[in-house]
């Protein structure tokens, strides 16, 4: 009896750590530049947004499941993308902000790469505001 509950708490634990795995922390102005077709280039500098040309695009996500795993996933693959200054994906809340340059990305943009994040098939973007 013991011992079953031993390999339950055993693969219990090891389905936590591969489902929800955590990477490194991003700090602010430490985003690496994305060449013309959005890869990134870690020789290219950021670019300055100028302030005409600030967007900000407000949403739902659904079907994030953690913290780790799914919003902060999703919000790193937002701050990768060219022209894309700032993303948060709050998991408590289920919303996701982020603040572009609408001469490069467009809310349809954004939604696409949320929603193709994982399988393609978990998250869905509700609600777009920007």
């Amino acid at each position: 009896m013991n011992f079953n509950k031993s390999i339950l708490a055993l693969l219990f634990a090891c389905t936590l750590f591969v489902g929800c795995k955590e990477s490194e922390n991003k700090k602010p102005g430490t985003e690496i530049a994305a060449d013309a077709e959005g890869k990134k280039n870690p020789n290219a500098k950021p670019k300055k947004i100028a302030a005409a040309n600030l967007q900000t695009a407000n949403f739902a996500v659904e079907g994030m499941t953690c913290a780790i795993g799914c919003a902060k996933t999703i919000q790193e693959d937002l701050t990768q993308l060219e022209g894309v200054q700032e993303a948060t994906v709050n998991f408590e809340t289920k919303q996701a902000k982020v603040t572009f340059d609408k001469t490069i990305q467009s809310p349809e943009k954004l939604t696409k790469v949320v929603e193709a994040a994982a399988d393609g098939k978990t998250y869905k973007v509700k609600d777009m505001k920007s």
